[in-house]
C-alpha cells in the first residue's frame, strides 16, 4: 500500500532551477517515480541536458522550457506551455535559487540591484510560479508543492542579507499557501537543505564537512526520497511543513564534532 501511495504515474511536475544539482536530482527522482517532467531554468544548455538525462535513464517524458523566474510574464508562458503540453500540472517544485554573488560586504554599501537579484531570485520567483499554477490546481483540486528553502531560513549568517531574508520568506511563504490552498487538495510542503556537494571543487565541501555532526556534506542524490514522499500521496496530511535535511547541522550550529573553543584567561 506504501509503495503504491509513492508512485506517480500520471503525473506532470515542472521543476525550476531543474539544471542546478539539486534540480536535476529531484528531475531523475520524481521520473523515476513515475512523473513526466519539464524541466524549466534559464540556462539552455543546463535545461535541456537535464530533460536528456530524464529521459535516457528513466524512460519517461521530458521537456525543456525556458524561463527567468524573476520574470513574471516568462513564468506565465512557461507554465502555460507545460499545461498544453500535457493538458495538466499536478507538482511544482520551485527550486531555482542563487548563493553565489552575494560577498559579504559593509551593510551600506549593498546595492539596489544586489537586493532585489537575491530576493527575486530566491523569493519572487517561487511566488511567481505558484501564482502562475494556483487557479489550474484549484480547478483541478489536486496539487503539490514544494518550496526549497534553506537552514539559513531559520538563523542568521553574518554578512549575508539577501539569501537569509528571502529563505525565510520562502518558509513564511510555504506557510501561508499551506493555509490558503488545504481546501482545495493542494498541500504545500518545503524543504530546507543544509551543505550539499553541487557546484565548486570538492576540496571546498571536504574542509566544511567536519563542521557538520555527520561528519559530511550530503550528495544532490540524497534529497531525492524526500522530494517524491512529498510530491506522492504518502505525503496527504502534510501541509506547511518545514523538512530540514542537513546532517544535523542546523541544531548543531555548523560546530566542528566534539569541538570546545579554549578561550585563554586575560592576565590580571
Amino acid at each position: 500500500m506504501l509503495e503504491e501511495k509513492l508512485k506517480l504515474e500520471g503525473r506532470v511536475a515542472v521543476v525550476t532551477g531543474g539544471g542546478g544539482g539539486l534540480g536535476t536530482a529531484i528531475c531523475l527522482a520524481l521520473a523515476e517515480a513515475g512523473a513526466d517532467i519539464v524541466v524549466t531554468d534559464y540556462r539552455a544548455d543546463a535545461g535541456e541536458q537535464t530533460a536528456s538525462e530524464v529521459i535516457k535513464t528513466t524512460g519517461r517524458k521530458a521537456v525543456f522550457f525556458p524561463a527567468d523566474i524573476t520574470k513574471p510574464d516568462e513564468v506565465n508562458d512557461m507554465m502555460s506551455k507545460a499545461i498544453n503540453q500535457w493538458g495538466k500540472v499536478d507538482i511544482l517544485v520551485n527550486c531555482a535559487g542563487i548563493v553565489r554573488g552575494e560577498i559579504p560586504k559593509p551593510f551600506w554599501e549593498i546595492t539596489d540591484f544586489d537586493w532585489h537579484r537575491g530576493i527575486d531570485t530566491n523569493l519572487s520567483g517561487a511566488f511567481y510560479c505558484s501564482r502562475a499554477v494556483a487557479k489550474h490546481m484549484v480547478d483541478r483540486k489536486y496539487g503539490r508543492i514544494i518550496n526549497i528553502a534553506s537552514g539559513f531560513g531559520m538563523r542568521g549568517l553574518k554578512g549575508n542579507f539577501m539569501y537569509n531574508t528571502a529563505k525565510a520568506g520562502v518558509i513564511l511563504l510555504t506557510m501561508s499557501m499551506a493555509l490558503t490552498l488545504a481546501e482545495y487538495n493542494i498541500r504545500v510542503n518545503a524543504i530546507a537543505p543544509g551543505l550539499f556537494e553541487t557546484l565548486g571543487p570538492k576540496e571546498r565541501y571536504e574542509a566544511s564537512g567536519r563542521f557538520i555532526p555527520m561528519g559530511r556534506v550530503g550528495q544532490p542524490a540524497e534529497i531525492r526520497a524526500l522530494a517524491v514522499y512529498l510530491a506522492s500521496d504518502a505525503s496527504d496530511y502534510a501541509t506547511g511543513e518545514v523538512f530540514s535535511i542537513d546532517g544535523g547541522a542546523l541544531f548543531s550550529g555548523y560546530a566542528p564534532i566534539n569541538y570546545i573553543p579554549v578561550i585563554p584567561l586575560k592576565e590580571k
